[in-house]
């Protein structure tokens, strides 16, 4: 699988380590940065990294910051990515399972690097389930199909 790395100054050294375990499993690494642990914005490098997502040009995209907050939220601005913040396996798991979630955004300052290294294995691994959950991923990526199939019924106003 091609996978998109994106970063900030703050995730730069587990950006780093999950590129090695990335490689070692087989997968091709397209590094958007940054490239060192020199302060910068993470909407420079995390952005590009999801771009690459939308276009085609990476299968997935994994980001990387303090909290990992600010890069999901970059991350989910481009069209047709998906990005789950992770901070346990659970997450991980149901980021994939439920949501189809293309994109990992990971929190450098909230995690280990272990940890770390089994979300990113984890949610590599794990299969989207589709069933059920199809629906919402198509209202995901097209806000429009939300009005024109109306609700599940599971919320009434």
């Amino acid at each position: 699988m091609r996978i998109a790395l994106g970063s900030d100054h703050a995730g730069f050294p587990l950006k780093e380590r999950v590129k090695i375990l990335l490689e070692e499993l087989g997968h091709e690494v397209v590094d958007f940065g940054c490239f060192s642990a020199e302060r910068c914005d993470y909407p420079d490098y995390c952005r590009p990294a999801a771009e690459a997502v939308s276009n085609g040009e990476c299968q997935r995209c994994i980001v990387f910051g303090g909290s990992g907050n600010g890069e999901a939220i970059v991350a989910n601005r481009v069209p047709g990515v998906r990005a789950a913040l992770c901070w346990n396996r659970e997450t991980a798991r149901l980021g994939r399972e439920h949501n189809d979630a293309n994109g990992l955004a990971l929190g450098a300052r909230t995690i280990d690097e272990a940890l770390a290294l089994e979300i990113v294995r984890l949610w590599l691994d794990t299969p989207f389930e589709g069933g059920r959950h199809l629906p919402r991923i198509r209202k995901i990526d097209d806000p429009g199909a939300a009005t024109a199939t109306g609700s599940s019924g599971y919320c009434k106003p």
